[in-house]
């Protein structure tokens, strides 16, 4: 899995590519914590996720509460949709697809 962060003024984009799993977790979990404290936006980038496990999934939902729900996933494939679908995680957070 490879991370790229952008900054813009107080809103971070995370780019997400490969797979968010259980042996990348920790990772995307410290790119959370090191989140800049004037961040108050954060986009996550999903247009080159391959995969995601139930442990990306609860990262998602980590991001979700850190952001205190200031959270957008953009560019979901359909079939990682369907896991955030089946998991009801929809129904919280933000998706848009360009």
């Amino acid at each position: 899995m490879t991370i790229t962060k952008t900054v813009n003024e107080n809103e971070a984009t995370l780019k997400v590519e490969g797979w968010l799993d259980t042996q990348a977790s920790p990772d995307f979990h410290q790119e959370l914590e090191n989140l800049e404290p004037e961040i108050d936006s954060l986009i996550l980038d999903f247009s080159a996720l391959e995969y995601i496990s139930s442990a990306g999934v609860r990262e998602v939902v980590a991001a979700y509460k850190k952001m205190d729900g200031a959270l957008v996933v953009k560019n979901v494939s359909s079939g990682i949709m369907s896991i955030f679908k089946a998991t009801g995680i929809d129904k919280k957070v933000r998706f848009e697809n360009a």
